[in-house]
């Protein structure tokens, strides 16, 4: 009898964990992919709020044109209106985790436009993430456009 009830749970709990959501992050790297992805779903339905739980209080970017942006610009831009994105699609990431700090290097193609000019095309870009009290937030950014990348370097060979 004891085998049984043993064999029964078993059975439940494997099938319990099939069912669960796979989607679920199961990583450290996981989950800051999943963060980055986040933010790019909150940039396409200009959701300042989630924007801000995503980025750290001090966090800035450098652009592909040297300048620095806050996060309260990041914000105001998008619950104004000004930064609008209407799609985000990423190439691989690439994530190393250094204790609680980590950086992911990617890729993505966007659609978007800032004060009604176009931005659209690829970019490429470094995050730097730093877990505070158990929580991964963005506090560094750098992003370049690829086609202004290729058509500036010269590298010597």
């Amino acid at each position: 009898m004891m085998k049984k009830t043993v064999g029964a749970l078993l059975t439940i709990c494997i099938g319990a964990i099939a069912l669960a959501d796979t989607r679920a992050p199961t990583s450290t790297a996981e989950t800051l992919k999943q963060l980055e992805r986040d933010w790019a779903d909150a940039m396409e339905a200009g959701d300042g709020e989630q924007i801000g739980r995503i980025l750290g209080d001090d966090w800035i970017e450098v652009s592909n044109d040297g300048r620095k942006l806050t996060r309260e610009q990041l914000i105001a831009g998008v619950k104004s209106g000004r930064v609008k994105v209407e799609s985000i699609e990423f190439g691989p990431l690439d994530v190393k985790v250094l204790g609680d700090v980590a950086v992911v290097q990617g890729s993505h193609v966007e659609r978007s436009t800032t004060n009604g000019q176009s931005i659209s095309g690829e970019v490429v870009w470094m995050d730097v993430f730093a877990n505070r009290n158990g929580k991964w937030v963005v506090v560094r950014s750098q992003s370049a456009a690829r086609v202004e990348l290729a058509s500036r370097l010269r590298w010597p060979i």
